[in-house]
């Protein structure tokens, strides 16, 4: 994906052009040049004969369009075309995650055992790289919004043997208030077995996304004094102004997301850590 703006003069290219096709993969974002409308691809469905996407705005409304011309990818005229058949057959054989998919059998009933992230946005983040093997497991992820009282809602989760807990912490490095409040947590009486804190140095989850992923060379430097998801928008020159527009930038990422390939290491390895610590065998 590039983060480049095509100038008007795009627009009025030759009528033997030939534009880029763009697979209606989910998460895309496009703009129909007709009506303006601009949303992020939902779904794509077959209805009399024609092939109709569905694109959600940042507000959450949905219309629906015929694929082929008309639309607006980064600014730049393409041609939509059919979800890529490939991401299909891969998914089929392997999750997101890198397993291999289990079929013919049912979610799990939810166990005791919980994971919790910070915000929607890592929870979401989770969701979409190994939500199928944590539904096999059984293993639900809760977001705390937060946690400057993790004490209090360990406390009252009340951990133990076949009740565990695993904290996915923004931000955990070391002297930081984060790692504080993590010490705190696990002196607590049987959090030490039955406790994981883990985390990844980033000061956003957005940051885990690998740059590559997104068509840029590095994540961009946001000054202290700006909000930080805020400065990334900013920069990306996306709608900044609104926690709508934070919500639609960061469904615009979470659409570049298709397996845990477009991840930094640095999580991966924390998530795996936690999904093996709450699935441990500890009868």
């Amino acid at each position: 994906m590039s983060y480049s703006h095509w100038g008007p003069q795009d627009l009025s290219a030759p009528a033997a052009r030939v534009l880029p096709k763009v697979p209606a993969n989910h998460g895309v974002v496009l703009e129909d040049v007709q009506s303006g409308w601009v949303g992020a691809v939902v779904r794509v469905e077959k209805s009399g004969g024609m092939h109709i996407m569905v694109l959600e705005d940042r507000r959450g409304k949905t219309t629906s369009f015929q694929l082929g011309f008309g639309f607006l990818l980064d600014g730049a005229p393409v041609e939509v075309v059919g979800p890529e058949v490939r991401t299909i057959k891969a998914a089929a054989q392997r999750t997101a995650s890198g397993s291999v998919k289990v079929t013919g059998q049912r979610a799990q009933v939810a166990k005791a055992s919980r994971i919790w992230v910070e915000g929607k946005h890592d929870a979401e983040l989770v969701e979409k790289v190994w939500g199928d093997d944590l539904r096999v497991e059984g293993i639900v992820v809760e977001p705390l919004h937060g946690i400057d009282d993790l004490a209090g809602a360990v406390r009252d989760f009340a951990p133990g043997p076949g009740r565990r807990l695993g904290v996915l912490v923004d931000h955990l490095v070391p002297n930081s208030k984060e790692s504080r409040i993590a010490e705190d947590v696990l002196r607590m009486p049987g959090a030490r077995s039955n406790v994981l804190i883990v985390g990844h140095p980033y000061v956003d989850v957005w940051q885990a996304i690998k740059p590559s992923t997104l068509g840029i060379k590095a994540w961009p430097q946001v000054p202290r004094t700006m909000e930080w998801k805020v400065g990334i928008l900013t920069a990306f020159g996306w709608p900044h102004g609104t926690p709508l527009d934070i919500a639609m930038g960061w469904k615009r990422l979470l659409g570049s997301v298709k397996s845990y390939a477009d991840l930094e290491p640095t999580l991966l390895g924390r998530v795996e850590e936690v999904i093996d610590f709450l699935t441990a065998d500890v009868s």
